[in-house]
């Protein structure tokens, strides 16, 4: 799940001050971490530098929230050996979504000679802070995520409508990510059902109605131990009740999820392609390598970003799942590829 939320302070102490002591021993260092940028995590003043906005709007920045599926956070309770393959996938996953994110969201818009046009922009600084637990205790896995509203060298702020339209992109990438790291750096294996639903094979639906997540009071704040953390979910588990196992499907690409995703739609642009080729990943793919696939079998999307991305037909989409179950195996991105950079005052797309 991702989520993003305006942020209009640049008090950042709620994620300073809280040590999410309830990874300590599997997760590598403190909580906070850089996926661009440096400076001390714990200090606020630092961290708050990275919320930069604009004298005339209100919002300084964005607290990108990309949590794990119940699943995949259940692993945590239940594998003390596995919990720092499972955090580092987490982080990798996230990394992989903001990369996303910015190539293919981050706009700014200005006007030259009496025209509106979109420049492609970056962050300065992009700061994470991973917590392991919901305010119930609950096995939760998941990341705030800190940008600024102005991103670095402008003078105006992001495009909000581009950053939202390509969210549910984002978190599919971050899903079909999750789901092949987990399952290169654990013995657990991760997928997805036709219907939308993240499993890991061993971790059954009683786990989830143990751990739903829903309450109706939403909790105090708790700064829980790693010991308290762990002796909670014990006692949990002494009340689960195991629940019939879904089966694991054989194929590694479901064609007939992916033709599901463009049902009642007219037109299919580059998003809603990308996010349909991560959630028909059924054991899921490394980021870099779906944006390949459709960046190949679509070359005319291939550089679209923002809200206005030129479209193809359903057809045109629907047809690309053929390429790809001819396929003896999956595209690769090169070798030691790089996120790409987008020239920052490059004309991108005009306003319509």
């Amino acid at each position: 799940m991702l989520r993003i939320l305006a942020r209009r302070s640049r008090d950042v102490r709620y994620f300073t001050e809280d040590p999410a002591r309830e990874l300590d021993g599997v997760r590598a260092g403190g909580p906070g971490w850089w996926l661009r940028g440096d400076g001390d995590t714990r200090d606020a003043r630092v961290v708050g530098d990275v919320l930069t906005g604009s004298a005339r709007a209100d919002v300084v920045g964005y607290d990108v929230v990309i949590a794990a599926p119940r699943p995949v956070s259940v692993v945590l309770a239940l594998d003390e050996a596995a919990a720092p393959g499972i955090i580092a996938a987490h982080r990798v996953s996230v990394a992989a979504a903001m990369t996303y994110l910015e190539e293919r969201s981050l706009l700014v818009r200005t006007q030259l000679a009496g025209e509106q046009f979109a420049f492609a922009a970056r962050w300065e600084s992009v700061v994470g802070f991973t917590h392991g637990v919901n305010r119930h205790g609950e096995p939760h896995l998941h990341d705030h995520v800190l940008v600024g509203a102005r991103p670095a060298l402008e003078d105006t702020v992001l495009e909000r409508r581009s950053f939202q339209a390509h969210a549910l992109a984002a978190d599919a990438l971050y899903l079909a990510s999750l789901r092949h790291e987990v399952n290169a750096r654990t013995t657990w294996r991760a997928w997805r059902s036709f219907y939308g639903h993240e499993h890991v094979v061993g971790v059954d639906e009683g786990y989830r109605v143990l751990w739903g997540g829903h309450h109706d009071d939403r909790g105090e704040k708790v700064h829980w131990s790693r010991e308290d953390a762990r002796s909670a979910w014990d006692a949990d588990l002494a009340r689960y009740v195991p629940e019939v196992a879904p089966r694991v499907p054989s194929r590694e690409f479901d064609a007939h999820a992916y033709h599901g995703a463009f049902e009642g739609l007219v037109r299919v642009t580059r998003r809603d392609v990308v996010a349909a080729w991560a959630h028909a990943s059924v054991f899921g793919a490394r980021a870099t390598d779906i944006e390949s696939h459709v960046s190949r079998l679509a070359p005319e999307l291939s550089r679209e970003r923002g809200v206005y991305e030129t479209s193809i037909s359903v057809v045109d989409a629907r047809t690309m799942a053929l390429t790809r179950t001819r396929e003896d195996a999956p595209v690769r991105s090169r070798a030691g590829a790089r996120q790409r950079e987008f020239p920052s005052r490059e004309i991108s797309e005009r306003s319509r």
